[in-house]
């Protein structure tokens, strides 16, 4: 049956249920959290392959067909209150390294490949998996080629990453909507890797948290435990412990909102071909005027061409193993 089945899941539906509707909307609604209101266009995945394996893909689709979660997702879902959409790669509690590939048309998710395997981060006692919803905004690169006053490194090649600390857990290839709380500066081998902290508008605590220092009073401990998590997570696999800027002290809101909007303007630059995509797929198929973008239905046979979906493939017992790691 699997071989044969394409399987489809509509997202949002962890926010739906805080409302009173007796179904999604079949085109973008309004809704109100709050402190604030917006509008949000339904998403929804499409898996293809078999999960953790090298084939496996999530591709995400809007209302009309594919769509790139880098390039045709908005960054801004509301500018005044300063909301952004994030697109959640690794769910809470979770070990699969899942990314938003950047050479493949529509860069859809798919899992890291570590020397011919996919790829699982390391149980580094006492955490479990990744100890946040993880995911990065979309609009956004992190140029190889601009080095970084503050960090006096070059950026990663890849969107800016975002850790959602919200009660509920995610699920992966959803579009959730955020408010940026802060941000720390990870040197992942040598390489600029800022770390957005962020909430989910629709989390209770939401109108609370408002910048780190709230994160602190609301989540006392989670900062701390944030930054341990990046510096070890790569030790149980050889390497060294990674560093961070600033001492691993989180900078305000304010300063990571000038991070991200340094951020979205070299993905600007990127499709617009200011800048040299070295390989970086820019196809999208909402960009209108953008001379990367294709028809939906070319859009719907990249998808179609790749692997169906079939039953996942059996984990090894050693993904689960926890890791004793110690600090110098």
């Amino acid at each position: 049956m699997f071989a044969t089945r394409q399987i489809t899941r509509v997202l949002l539906d962890g926010l739906y249920k805080n409302f009173s509707f007796n179904r999604p909307p079949s085109s973008s609604s309004s809704f109100r959290s709050g402190f604030f209101s917006f509008s949000i266009m339904p998403y929804t995945i499409v898996e293809r392959g078999s999960q953790y394996s090298a084939d496996y893909r999530v591709y995400i689709h809007d209302e009309n067909g594919p769509v790139s979660p880098l390039h045709d997702i908005p960054l801004v879902v509301d500018a005044d209150k300063k909301i952004f959409n994030m697109v959640v790669e690794v769910p809470r509690w979770t070990n699969a390294k899942m990314e938003i590939t950047m050479k493949e048309i529509l860069n859809p998710i798919k899992q890291d490949v570590k020397k011919g395997k996919p790829r699982f981060v390391a149980n580094c006692f006492p955490h479990h998996g990744y100890i946040w919803n993880y995911g990065a905004l979309p609009q956004t690169w992190e140029n190889p080629e601009h080095l970084d006053d503050g960090t006096g490194c070059k950026g990663d090649n890849d969107p800016i990453d975002v850790l959602e600390i919200g009660y509920r857990v995610a699920k992966r290839g959803e579009i959730l909507q955020v408010k940026i709380l802060g941000t720390v500066a990870l040197i992942d081998e040598g390489e600029t890797d800022w770390k957005l902290l962020a909430i989910d508008v629709n989390d209770p605590l939401a109108d609370q948290i408002n910048d780190v220092s709230d994160v602190e009073k609301q989540f006392p401990g989670l900062l701390k435990a944030s930054v341990e998590w990046f510096k070890i997570y790569k030790i149980p696999d050889g390497k060294p412990e990674n560093q961070f800027a600033f001492n691993g002290e989180a900078k305000s809101a304010a300063f990571a909102h000038k991070i991200v909007d340094e951020v979205h303007g070299f993905w600007k630059a990127l499709v617009s071909k200011e800048i040299d995509a070295k390989g970086i797929s820019c196809v999208n198929t909402t960009l209108d005027g953008n001379s990367f973008k294709i028809p939906i239905d070319e859009a719907n046979d990249v998808v179609n061409k790749s692997p169906e979906y079939s039953a996942p493939q059996p984990l090894e017992p050693i993904v689960d193993k926890w890791h004793y790691v110690h600090l110098k």
